[in-house]
């Protein structure tokens, strides 16, 4: 199923959501990615302030310690993935494992991270680190994901296979993936999808989703030079 044919003609007027709108959604879904760590550092900090907790010392500092790493990952994958705050023009293949895999290793399905020694600009790493993440997250119950990346001519291409039991996007991504507005269902659960299909867009890309029992697999089409329209 191709989920957007020529996503760079739609004029920005028909877009489904406005700038203001998208922000509003990207910086609920950053609040609740970054609820949870956060409370588990106050809840490790609240046994530690105990007096009778003192035996439980070792796994709050323990608690304290994941979290803080789980937050700090979530950050530097965040500013990658979904905004601007960083002066890097320029990403290795390396660069970006390591944030997608700062989020999902020790998850339930494992990334097999066959990129090589690309470099990407900086719109090209932020459509390559959301497709990878929506990869993984396509499974809830374990399995594959593997991604790649080739270059034929001057279009790269970047792709994201998931295998495994019950692999599945939710309706909600599946809305987000094809660049329309959510009606019904979670939009934590839209935003993610709908920015990775808004960047291919912008970049002059396109995106494509094929989906069926136990597999999963995104493919995004950009331009393959290094310069890339800048996103705005």
């Amino acid at each position: 199923m191709t989920v957007s044919d020529d996503p760079a003609s739609l004029p920005a007027a028909d877009l489904p959501v406005d700038g203001a709108e998208l922000a509003a959604f990207i910086a609920a879904k950053l609040c609740h990615d970054f609820i949870s760590p956060a409370g588990a550092v106050m809840s490790g900090l609240d046994l530690l302030d105990d007096p009778g907790a003192q035996d439980m010392r070792d796994d709050a500092l323990g608690l304290i310690r994941q979290s803080a790493a789980k937050m700090v990952a979530l950050v530097h994958f965040a500013r990658v993935a979904f905004g601007a705050a960083t002066s890097s023009e320029q990403f290795s293949g390396a660069e970006l494992h390591g944030l997608v895999a700062g989020l999902t290793d020790g998850g339930r399905a494992t990334l097999d991270w066959r990129v090589g020694d690309e470099t990407f600009s900086k719109i090209q790493a932020r459509t390559l680190i959301n497709l990878a993440y929506l990869t993984v997250s396509a499974l809830p119950m374990g399995g594959a994901a593997v991604v790649t990346v080739r270059r034929e001519g001057d279009q790269l291409f970047l792709v994201g296979s998931a295998e495994g039991a019950r692999a599945r996007l939710k309706p909600e991504a599946v809305v987000g993936l094809k660049g329309e507005r959510l009606t019904e269902g979670l939009a934590g659960q839209w935003i993610q999808p709908y920015w990775l299909w808004l960047t291919a867009r912008e970049a002059g890309g396109r995106l494509d989703l094929a989906a069926e029992e136990g597999r999963v697999a995104l493919m995004a089409r950009l331009p393959g030079a290094s310069e890339q329209p800048a996103f705005v």
